[in-house]
């Protein structure tokens, strides 16, 4: 096989490379590690597994990769350079609502949830992996903020509310139902996350301390 120079040259997992055939390797690796996570779970992903289903030498794999854990935290990469963007409805009471909604919705139909669940599981299992899903998380958070500082500016939230404390809070609940004690999470579940939330922000919870007004919220109505 001659996997030669482009390999060579290309650039490392988790840089951005639109087309060509590295793009092409790297999306086959990652759609094999999926696929592996999904049906064995991290302890018997193996890089021979990898090899055969997608299709690239295991020299190829071990030298871009280093073995499984590199392919884990790739995998990862990748999928944070997707262009998702949070949602934006107007209003901080449906932007919450529909934040909470898209987690119970990742979740909700088993085949779909079965990679997010095995990267969760990876997490505990090694160090790096762990690493690359809390680089995804806040990555995915810091892309959630503009959602309570659009709500500040149109005087729904307190002037230094925190926006990763906010957008954080609304998944957590449904991670603990889905992760920690493993009980179903839906609509309803999703409904008292964002609605809690709210009330939260609204009563100046997420102020940051010191930054907290005194009296009313600041920029809250009055009753």
């Amino acid at each position: 096989m001659n996997e030669s120079s482009e390999d060579e040259r290309s650039p490392a997992p988790g840089s951005r490379r639109p087309g060509g055939r590295t793009a092409r390797t790297r999306a086959a690796v990652r759609d094999a590690v999926l696929t592996g996570l999904a049906e064995h779970g991290y302890p018997a992903l193996t890089v021979e597994y990898v090899a055969e289903r997608s299709g690239v030498h295991k020299t190829t794999l071990y030298r871009r990769w280093g073995g499984v854990e590199g392919m884990v935290a790739d995998a990862l990469a990748l999928a944070g350079e997707d262009a998702w963007t949070a949602p934006d409805t107007g209003t901080l009471a449906g932007d919450l609502r529909a934040l909470a909604r898209e987690v119970v919705d990742a979740f909700a139909d088993p085949a779909q949830a079965a990679a997010p669940t095995a990267f969760v599981g990876a997490a505990f299992q090694s160090e790096r992996a762990a690493d690359s899903l809390r680089d995804f998380y806040a990555e995915r958070f810091r892309r959630c903020e503009p959602v309570v500082d659009r709500a500040v500016a149109r005087g729904e939230a307190p002037a230094g509310t925190d926006a990763g404390a906010v957008v954080r809070a609304v998944s957590a609940p449904l991670f603990l139902r889905l992760f920690v004690t493993r009980e179903p999470v839906d609509a309803a579940v999703a409904e008292q996350a964002a609605r809690t939330v709210l009330a939260a922000v609204e009563a100046g919870a997420f102020v940051h301390e010191g930054d907290a007004p005194t009296g009313r919220a600041a920029g809250m109505p009055s009753a």
